[in-house]
């Protein structure tokens, strides 16, 4: 539910809208400040994000990404949201780690659709030392191939981050969710500290930073800018932001939540930008309930990556082609 502004929007307007050399530069963004952003005239906040899109990059151009699931199902975590939890009966079936070969396929046909970074998802608490053997030599097979390599195993033990950089990772995706004050309603089996402390075992590996978070859980406007600001606090900042609107799964507990509304998301994005200037910010899950027309707003709004394919890693995507006639439309090259 959007929570209305107590404070008259010309009052928010010269507070969010301010000196933009500042604001792209300032220490740290509070939480106050970034709801001010959200509560801003719709077009006021696209037209500050676009504005500081394009001082960091070419506002026509998009980065694809392709996720494959290289371990599914049967996670002991209790992620609301997640089908691939055991504890929820979501028709997911469970499915072994897949083959070298059968991941290098995946990532060949990926770059071949034009994919530059290639994203291998495994439903883990956290990796043990078996995996991350084999996770190694996975990632190192599709570094051969010319792709950018990201991973999402779960939360890593301290020197698990080296051996992956080893090993040729550019990215690790490990997302914040929510805000703090709002995680517990959502998760339960790990703490928000225990993701911040995998976030800096990436960073001390020299591994990029692949964070963002869900919408549409049922969170108000206050934890969507809490969330924003976890994200734009982080020194540094992630390089790449996935911005993920809630895919509603029967069986999981978030199942028949109040559908969260798109211009919602697209303010969401537009904070996102406007927080984090240099960052690749990637519409993630929940493209496939979009419309054209918000998918659209959205890139206006900042939007510069997008995960590319039929599927993501049980979620239904929009195929290929659609995408491909969507970039035509807009005027939209790939990276």
């Amino acid at each position: 539910m959007i929570e209305s502004s107590t404070k008259s929007v010309s009052n928010e307007k010269k507070k969010a809208m301010g000196d933009q050399q500042d604001r792209n530069h300032m220490a740290q963004w509070s939480v106050p400040q970034i709801q001010a952003l959200l509560d801003l005239p719709f077009t006021d906040l696209v037209h500050q994000a676009q504005t500081i899109h394009r001082q960091y990059h070419d506002a026509n151009a998009i980065q694809l990404s392709t996720l494959i699931s290289v371990k599914t199902g049967g996670c002991p975590e209790d992620c609301g949201y997640c089908p691939q939890a055991a504890r929820y009966h979501t028709g997911v079936e469970n499915q072994d780690m897949l083959s070298l070969d059968t991941v290098v396929a995946a990532a060949q046909a990926a770059k071949t659709e034009g994919a530059t970074r290639f994203c291998m998802g495994a439903a883990w608490r956290g990796p043990k030392q078996r995996d991350i053997d084999k996770m190694s030599e996975i990632i190192g097979a599709v570094k051969v191939l010319g792709l950018e390599t990201c991973a999402t195993l779960g939360m890593l033990k301290p020197g698990q981050a080296e051996q992956l950089k080893q090993a040729g990772l550019d990215y690790y995706n490990h997302n914040l969710d929510t805000s703090p004050e709002f995680y517990g309603e959502i998760i339960t089996t790990r703490d928000y500290q225990h993701r911040l402390d995998t976030l800096e075992e990436v960073r001390k590996a020299g591994i990029n930073v692949c964070c963002g978070g869900i919408v549409g859980m049922g969170e108000s406007r206050l934890a969507r800018a809490g969330l924003i600001a976890q994200l734009a606090n982080l020194d540094p900042y992630p390089e790449s932001v996935p911005i993920n609107y809630l895919v509603q799964v029967e069986g999981t507990p978030l199942y028949s939540t109040e559908p969260l509304d798109s211009f919602e998301f697209v303010r969401t994005i537009a904070a996102a930008r406007i927080t984090m200037p240099k960052a690749m910010v990637r519409l993630s899950a929940g493209r496939r309930q979009m419309s054209e027309s918000v998918q659209a707003l959205c890139f206006l709004a900042g939007a510069n990556s997008i995960f590319y394919g039929d599927k993501l890693l049980t979620t239904g995507n929009p195929e290929t082609e659609s995408d491909k006639a969507l970039f035509e439309k807009l005027g939209l090259r790939t990276l």
